[in-house]
């Protein structure tokens, strides 16, 4: 940029605080600031607003948006104040228009703040997302490994509620998983939950909602049969309730 009239320097007050002006702008705005109480005035200002609007964000926005927003600010038009002749309505008017392209500005950075949170937000639910999917496919290979290993051994029985359930466990896997048709809802406030008895002590194995087939919790090689409980919503430490079903597991 050229020399800057010195009208002009005024209207750099927002870019300044944003850190929009070129190493050879900023020079000449700095040596403008220090004699001009208005300008710095006007700059605390920015600076604290954009402060306030950063911590309330509490995120950083993507490089890409920095990049965008930058060279939004740059292509806003900054119109100088006009320096009245005399007069208290002339000096009104300068006063509505040296304020007209900060609050402009300011509107435009709370914009773009508030996109930036929302892309934030949007990119951790993509991210979450994806990370249960990725568990839920980690989940049903080892499910098929379980059910296709050569060692695979299966035993039925029947809850006392009138599901069927079907265990199936593998000593290659190290893995036992849980398959119910015709189980009730559980009432409110509770969940079904599945335990692997080991010489007598039950040890939580996860839960199951409804029909379907789930892996079991732990470590089944020493366990010597699977037991399902209704027990309060999360669960419990040890079953609060007589079990529902027992199944010995294969040696």
């Amino acid at each position: 940029m050229t020399q800057q009239h010195h009208s002009d320097l005024h209207a750099l007050t927002a870019a300044y605080a944003l850190h929009a002006l070129n190493a050879a702008e900023r020079e000449e705005f700095v040596a403008h600031l220090a004699h001009c109480e208005d300008c710095r005035r006007e700059v605390n200002g920015f600076e604290a607003t954009a402060a306030r609007l950063a911590a309330a964000t509490g995120r950083t926005p993507p490089e890409a948006l920095k990049r965008r927003t930058l060279s939004a600010v740059e292509g806003v038009r900054q119109l100088p104040p006009r320096v009245p002749a005399a007069g208290p309505a002339a000096g009104l008017t300068q006063a509505v228009r040296r304020r007209a392209v900060p609050l402009a500005l300011a509107a435009s950075l709370v914009a773009a703040v508030s996109f930036a949170g929302l892309a934030a937000r949007q990119h951790q639910e993509y991210e979450d997302a994806r990370e249960r999917a990725r568990q839920t496919e980690e989940r049903l290979e080892t499910v098929s490994g379980v059910l296709a290993a050569p060692d695979a051994r299966t035993v039925h029985g029947r809850t006392t509620n009138g599901a069927v359930a079907t265990v199936v466990s593998s000593s290659l896997q190290n893995r036992a998983v849980f398959a119910t048709t015709g189980l009730p809802a559980p009432a409110e406030g509770h969940t079904y939950q599945l335990w692997l008895d080991h010489e007598g002590t039950m040890r939580p194995a996860g839960f199951v909602q409804a029909d379907g087939t789930v892996l079991l919790d732990g470590d089944p090689a020493d366990a010597t049969g699977v037991g399902l409980t209704l027990e309060p919503a999360g669960g419990s430490a040890q079953p609060t309730t007589q079990p529902l079903l027992l199944l010995a597991l294969p040696a």
